[in-house]
């Protein structure tokens, strides 16, 4: 059950929206939220100066719906975001935020079918969100009316600005009396033009500006790691095996870069998404939803793919390029510690990129801590914990019925705590694990001397830079053949004729057998035990 809010800070709401808020995990507002609403409540027209992860779609949001006439069926507020990814969001939230005032608001943009807009529209809705150029469309065909409206949000001026919306913007506000409008306008810049439309279209609006210090720094914990290129992406697999990541965003420099990177973590076991400008509006719906329903548990993006995103529950944002634009870096994170919940920032830096770091802390006047690469010792420590915690789970659950009975059997031929520690073992390890012991010691002296570190078996692969064969290739093909999860396979090293791969020792036999002899590429594919590296002929 969620305990209803009591108050909003000193702002004054009603029980409906105190309640929708409590739902959403509100706690308190934002700076832009105790600034902004307030005064969209008199009705005064507001300009305020703040970018994404402020809590600024709430700080309209609320407004709208405290103000609009839940019985009156017509168009009462009008929403003009840039984007139809933002205009879904802002109306997802206009949504949650009227529930219990039953104000009701209607998403409008291109790529969807407009008969099903029109069908939508004369339904009756009090808030409208839209794109600019649809808006219009609408507003020319006489399916939206907006002699009611009194209220009109521009969310993200500036980046309809530089996609050349303003003439559509103006001749919507043209549409919209004058007398007794209200106009909210967002921007995380202000330049010349959205100046201009502010003189024109507003009646001595008040100001309200968000200070990047803000922005950053009073929830977002932020650190970094410095790390070779050669072992980037096993890097960031050990920061994610040791974060508590719900869902995290993962920035790369490029849409390649995002595309090799989503490769090489799936081969690593881990469910992520690309999000980039070579996706159709489909595709990138699509990958939204997976992330939104909790199916991919990182969202691979460049910066351009990420705009417009507006994603509450984003527990990190993983910098795993730096960005070349230290401004860059204020607007990554803030996807993460929104409206009130802690996140945290991590950025993967090499020797030579701490030149640029130093420009972000400049920028945002906040020393990045930095930490050291978690070891597999760390790993495994923490998996353990993980493991203990949740038998404790089970344990305090108390609904372990007949369990108990077959243990207590047990117990009384054997010790307590072997009894435990093979139960255990047999949830993380499965049944039969102690079958063919000697088959496995055949199998320890044939991987016995192989030249790979402690634990590990390295194996000789008859295929190499020749056939274009890259490290998310091998870690794909072992993956998908042996079944083994691809963020435990070790160091790998291509050559021009050959590869060689670290394998577990437990693993070895395996992924022999799946191997050998399979086609790779066009080519039969030879998997051997190598040769100790001393004993190696390079």
């Amino acid at each position: 059950m969620v305990e209803r809010l009591q108050s909003f800070g000193d702002i004054q709401l009603s029980k409906q929206v105190l309640q929708a808020l409590s739902e959403m995990g509100f706690e308190e507002p934002s700076p832009i939220q105790i600034e902004a609403i307030p005064v969209a409540l008199e009705g005064i027209d507001l300009i305020g100066q703040a970018q994404t992860g402020t809590g600024k779609t709430a700080a309209f949001g609320i407004p709208i719906t405290e103000r609009v006439n839940s019985k009156f069926q017509a168009v009462q507020a009008l929403i003009v975001t840039p984007t139809r990814e933002l205009a879904i969001q802002v109306a997802e939230e206009i949504a949650k935020l009227g529930k219990y005032r039953h104000v009701k608001p209607l998403p409008i943009y291109g790529g969807q079918p407009i008969d099903r807009q029109i069908r939508a529209l004369r339904m009756g809705y009090q808030v409208v969100v839209g794109t600019p150029g649809r808006l219009l469309d609408h507003l020319n065909r006489g399916t939206l009316r907006l002699q009611h409206v009194k209220m009109v949000v521009l969310d993200e001026a500036d980046e309809m600005l530089d996609m050349g919306f303003i003439e559509d913007i103006e001749s919507l506000l043209k549409e919209v009396p004058s007398e007794g409008r209200q106009v909210l306008l967002f921007s995380a810049t202000m330049p010349p033009g959205i100046r201009k439309l502010a003189q024109t279209y507003m009646n001595s609006p008040r100001s309200v500006t968000v200070s990047r210090d803000e922005l950053t720094v009073p929830l977002i914990d932020q650190v970094f790691y410095e790390t070779r290129e050669s072992i980037k992406v096993d890097a960031l697999g050990r920061i994610i095996d040791m974060e508590d990541i719900g869902q995290g965003i993962v920035f790369c420099r490029t849409k390649r870069g995002v595309d090799e990177l989503v490769v090489a973590l799936e081969a690593r076991g881990y469910f992520a998404d690309a999000l980039h400008g070579d996706l159709s509006q489909q595709q990138r719906d699509r990958v939204m939803k997976r992330f939104r329903d909790g199916k991919s548990e990182l969202l691979v993006a460049t910066d351009v793919a990420a705009r417009g995103l507006d994603i509450n529950n984003v527990t990190h944002v993983i910098n795993f390029d730096i960005p070349q634009d230290p401004v860059s870096y204020v607007h990554r994170i803030g996807r993460t510690g929104r409206v009130g919940r802690k996140g945290q920032a991590i950025t993967l830096i090499s020797p030579k990129e701490y030149r640029q770091l130093r420009l972000i802390e400049n920028l945002i006047k906040t020393r990045i801590r930095r930490l050291e690469l978690p070891s597999m010792a760390d790993i495994s420590e923490r998996q353990a914990e993980n493991l203990k915690n949740q038998l404790l789970k089970l344990i305090q659950s108390n609904r372990l019925g007949n369990y108990r009975a077959i243990v207590g059997e047990l117990f009384q031929e054997y010790d307590s705590i072997d009894v435990a520690a093979a139960a255990l073992k047999f949830a993380v390890e499965g049944a039969n694990v102690e079958e063919h012991s000697e088959a496995k010691d055949q199998d320890e002296r044939l991987f016995a001397n192989t030249g790979a570190s402690a634990g590990m078996v390295r194996f000789f692969i008859n295929i190499g830079r020749i056939q274009q064969i890259r490290p998310q290739d091998i870690i794909r093909w072992i993956a998908d053949q042996s079944g083994i999860s691809g963020n435990t396979i070790g160091m790998i090293n291509i050559y021009d004729k050959f590869t060689f791969v670290e394998i577990p020792e437990k693993y070895a036999s395996r992924v022999q057998s799946c191997m050998h002899q399979t086609i790779i590429k066009g080519r039969k594919v030879s998997v051997e035990p190598a040769k100790a590296r001393e004993n190696a002929e390079f």
